[in-house]
C-alpha cells in the first residue's frame, strides 16, 4: 500500500521539492524526542564536554528529521524499534565529530590570522630600507650581465628563458648568473 505523502505543520512556502514527508511523522518525531533526548544529550556531553554545544548538537539532529534532511527509516512506531535509538544515537556521534573536526579548523584557522601586536610586526621602513640596501648592492657591486640578468628578473619580472633571449644568452648560462648573484646577495645580507 504507498504511503500519501503530506506535509504536517509546514508552511508550504519553506517545504523543498521531494521533501514531503509521511503523513503522522511529526507525532512519532515528538515521541522519538521524548524518549530519547536525555541520552542523546548525554552522550554529546560526554564527547564534547560543554552543556550547550551538546544541546546544539542534539536540535540539529531533530531540526534535520523535521527538515527531511534525514535517513531515518520510517514504518514503525518509536516503541517498536531499537533501530530509532541507535539511529539516533549514531547521528549525535557524527554530530559531534564534526563539530569537533570544524572547532579544531577554527582554531587552526585562527592560529595563521595576523597578530595584532604591532610590536611583533617589523616596521615597513625596516623593510624598505633592507630592499633599497640590496638594490644599491646590485647597482654598485655586482658586474655585467649579472647585474642586467638580476634587474630583468626582478624589476621587469621576466622568466630565465625570456632574459637569455633578450641578452642573447643560452638560458642555463643566464640561469647560473642569476644564481649567482642571488648567492652573493645572501652572502652580503648574512655579513651586515
Amino acid at each position: 500500500m504507498p504511503e500519501h505523502r503530506k506535509l504536517e505543520n509546514r508552511d508550504s512556502s519553506t517545504a523543498h521539492p521531494g521533501r514531503l514527508v509521511p503523513a503522522g511523522y511529526m507525532p512519532f518525531v515528538e515521541q522519538l524526542f521524548r524518549r530519547n533526548y536525555s541520552a542523546m544529550v548525554h552522550l554529546a556531553r560526554v564527547m564534547l564536554g560543554n552543556d550547550d554545544e551538546a544541546e546544539d548538537v542534539v536540535q540539529d539532529v531533530f531540526l534535520r528529521m523535521v527538515e527531511g534532511d534525514s535517513a531515518l527509516p520510517f514504518g514503525q512506531q518509536p516503541s517498536a524499534s531499537p533501530k530509532y535509538e541507535s539511529y539516533l544515537l549514531t547521528a549525535v556521534r557524527n554530530g559531534c565529530l564534526n563539530r569537533m573536526r570544524r572547532m579544531r579548523l577554527h582554531d587552526k584557522v585562527k592560529g595563521l590570522l595576523a597578530i595584532d601586536d604591532d610590536a611583533c610586526l617589523p616596521p615597513i621602513d625596516k623593510g624598505m630600507d633592507r630592499l633599497d640596501g640590496i638594490g644599491a648592492y646590485v647597482d654598485e657591486q655586482l658586474a655585467e650581465p649579472h647585474r642586467s640578468i638580476f634587474h630583468l628578473r626582478f624589476d621587469q619580472d621576466l622568466t630565465v628563458g625570456e632574459i637569455a633571449r633578450r641578452l642573447g644568452l643560452n638560458p642555463n648560462t643566464a640561469y647560473k648568473y642569476l644564481m649567482q648573484s642571488l648567492e652573493r646577495i645572501r652572502q652580503h645580507l648574512k655579513n651586515h
